[in-house]
């Protein structure tokens, strides 16, 4: 049986911690604050899938991940007692004109053969939906594939389940050099990708600032909305979320008028929105590795040590298949990582 210590408590670092006591391994996860005090712990928990069309490894090993996702979140459901707040309820674009719905055929055409059947991509002029975003033409892109997890929910699910296995959650904690004597496995999102570019001193990535928002309107079923940049997914317990943005550039790491910018924005989006309360905001930093691709693999200068981050936009749903290769690398020694998401 192997003993594993995971630096870090959000999407990265619990999904492998799950992975590893799922199988029957002792783990240990450390967080210098709280489940899901970083980039994991925002609102929006929109499962996009990339594009089907210029298809790549990247976007194969992402597919591979969201179609892994149902039997995923339900093992933590019922590991755990808790709810997730996954459910594929698909997504709605609204499209400016009959020329760019023309020009969506050959990604539609393309979503049919990499895509489950079921789960397509189509023009439609009457979406059915308590959360219909205004279109110009009167026409939407609607997809089958698009899920949604509730972020912070998931996150203490994922806790809850892995001390249910045995394994140890300690938060506020900071890292001691006794804690990382084995196998250990650095998610530490921006602060651990600057850390590692100055170790290896060479720029890996660097934190983008994203901000989201979180409000009192229920369309639990509906469909969420990707329009004008912004994600709007509506939640399962009767809220909705907005965000977010990216800032490259930033004074602080909490939230200011750029907030307010998206919440007006999302209201024009969806007029229904226009009532809606903010119950709370949101800030933080986002890894984004140099690649845009999660950085995976071992410490380069450290043995037993290893890496999983560069989540950014897309961690949930890159996660459960995330974990299970990085469990795969550091129990067994088994590789698979893919090329774009090596650390080189």
């Amino acid at each position: 049986m192997a003993s594993v210590t995971i630096i870090g408590a959000g999407i990265f670092g619990l999904t492998c911690a799950w992975e590893i006591a799922r199988r029957g391994h002792r783990v240990r996860v450390i967080e210098a604050r709280h489940v899901g005090a970083g980039s994991s712990g925002g609102h929006v928990g929109a499962l996009a899938p990339h594009v089907p069309d210029n298809w790549n490894p990247k976007k194969a090993f992402q597919l591979d991940s969201l179609l892994m996702a149902p039997e995923f979140w339900q093992q933590i459901e019922e590991a755990s007692g808790l709810p997730s707040g996954y459910a594929r309820t698909g997504r709605l674009q609204p499209l400016p004109d009959q020329a760019a719905a023309d020009r969506l055929q050959d990604r539609i055409q393309a979503a049919k053969t990499r895509w489950p059947a079921s789960m397509g991509m189509h023009v439609t002029d009457a979406p059915a939906t308590a959360l219909r975003p205004l279109s110009p033409s009167g026409l939407w892109l609607q997809d089958g594939l698009t899920a949604r997890i509730a972020p912070r929910p998931a996150l203490h699910a994922l806790a809850e389940a892995i001390s249910r296995k045995g394994g140890e959650i300690v938060e506020n904690s900071p890292v001691r050099p006794e804690d990382m004597t084995g196998l250990t496995l650095w998610a530490t999102g921006s602060a651990g990708l600057d850390d590692l570019s100055a170790r290896l001193e060479r720029p890996l990535g660097k934190g983008i600032k994203g901000q989201s928002a979180l409000l009192d309107f229920a369309a639990p079923d509906a469909p969420q909305v990707f329009a004008d940049s912004l994600h709007i997914v509506p939640h399962a317990d009767g809220t909705t979320a907005i965000g977010s943005t990216s800032e490259n550039s930033f004074e602080h790491d909490q939230p200011d008028s750029q907030l307010d910018d998206i919440i007006a924005r999302a209201v024009e989006i969806c007029p229904q929105l226009q009532e809606a309360r903010v119950i709370d905001r949101w800030a933080g930093l986002r890894p984004r590795a140099k690649s845009r691709a999660p950085l995976l693999g071992h410490w380069p200068d450290k043995p037993d040590h290893f890496i999983a981050n560069g989540g950014f936009k897309i961690g949930f749903g890159m996660a459960p298949k995330i974990a299970v290769i990085m469990a795969d690398l550091i129990l067994q020694g088994r590789d698979q990582i893919p090329e774009a998401f090596r650390l080189t």
